[in-house]
């Protein structure tokens, strides 16, 4: 089956105040996906200004693009087809709040 990556696009700035109400519906989500059998991984990353880019044999501090959103975390699922993925992510979108990109892996 194709493996797909959700990614979260988070805006710069403070967590919501309703974090933790998000994290709890985020669990209950990544767990339908285990029981469904297609969740790989997921997790959250650090803020965006803690990022290094590396190119070539330059390294840089701070994210890889300036701008009011960052990747906030991702999600790995193998699904039958986008059809699956997207219904996955809209899930995900749902509790989270925020836009989620989807892209198949090569």
């Amino acid at each position: 089956m194709p493996k797909y990556l959700f990614s979260i696009e988070q805006p710069d700035g403070p967590p919501p105040g309703n974090i933790g109400q998000i994290m709890h519906d985020v669990g209950e989500v990544e767990d339908a996906m285990r029981e469904a059998g297609i969740w790989l991984f997921s997790g959250g990353l650090t803020p965006a200004d803690s990022a290094t880019v590396v190119r070539g044999t330059l390294i840089t501090d701070g994210p890889y693009v300036e701008g009011k959103e960052h990747l906030g975390g991702i999600t790995v699922v193998d699904v039958p087809d986008l059809d699956e993925a997207l219904r996955w992510a809209t899930r995900l979108g749902t509790v989270i709040g925020l836009p989620i990109e989807v892209r198949a892996f090569q």
